[in-house]
């Protein structure tokens, strides 16, 4: 893994290197640029895959506020610092909502955008009020328990994965939580721009998402000029890029040969 100090940060990421189409993945709430390893694997000999670490995950460290156009702005100065020009971007939950601002941001520097399990509004005042609850618990230095167990299953739904992830969350400093969560639950909704959206996009979403409904994805695509598609996943919760990545990946290269 490699840092690069840009737009004021200290960004941990890896790269495989190579002349192919440049994907940048770009992980979900709680989780780290290794959540995309079987994507990588899959990918790095015809396509040249970033991953990486955004504020207050992973290595990357967070020291002020922050929002998700600021985290496009991170993954748009990853691209500079890597000499990319264009990139697909593909984002798990905050990683789509990132990818999303990207494209409104910086539509030439974005290529495509794939969505897992990720969507366009807000956080509704009951998510605010519950999130909020449970990750002020989450910060507490204390085992889990009960609490990384419901998350896991919410996550990944998966028992032998969410084992690994409960053993990692736990060796971490959980009390730097605090501004990835405000983040996270006061994000602006960018519904209504997503008409401006104007490069390619592709929807994968786990059929048992329990943190945004397919329903939501399925409304998303609607509103797309461009979607090439959803790809809904049997019995895959909100990360089936972990625990259905054979899907994930032909759908994922599908798309990318597109480009």
């Amino acid at each position: 893994m490699s840092v690069a100090n840009v737009n004021g940060q200290s960004i941990n990421y890896v790269d495989s290197g190579g002349e192919g189409l440049a994907v940048i993945f770009s992980h979900g709430f709680l989780m780290d640029l290794t959540m995309f390893d079987q994507q990588v694997a899959a990918l790095k000999d015809d396509f040249r895959c970033i991953a990486w670490d955004e504020r207050g995950f992973g290595e990357t460290p967070v020291e002020e506020p922050f929002s998700y156009w600021d985290s496009a702005d991170d993954a748009v100065a990853l691209l500079d610092h890597l000499g990319i020009g264009r990139a697909v971007f593909v984002g798990m939950s905050q990683g789509g909502f990132l990818s999303l601002r990207a494209a409104l941001a910086h539509p030439d520097r974005v290529a495509g955008v794939v969505l897992i399990d990720s969507e366009a509004g807000a956080s509704s005042e009951e998510q605010i009020e519950g999130y909020g609850a449970m990750f002020a618990q989450w910060q507490i230095a204390q085992p889990l328990g009960e609490l990384g167990q419901t998350v896991a299953g919410m996550i990944i739904g998966d028992s032998k994965l969410s084992a690994e992830w409960i053993a990692k969350w736990e060796a971490r400093d959980r009390s730097t939580l605090h501004q990835p969560t405000q983040t996270l639950l006061f994000r602006d909704d960018i519904t209504d721009r997503m008409g401006e959206v104007n490069c390619p996009v592709l929807i994968i979403h786990g059929e048992e998402d329990q943190a945004i409904p397919i329903e939501t994805a399925e409304a998303l695509a609607e509103l797309l000029s461009d979607c090439r598609g959803l790809v809904s996943v049997p019995g895959a919760a909100h990360a089936p890029n972990m625990t259905h990545p054979e899907t994930v990946n032909d759908a994922l290269e599908g798309f990318l040969i597109q480009i």
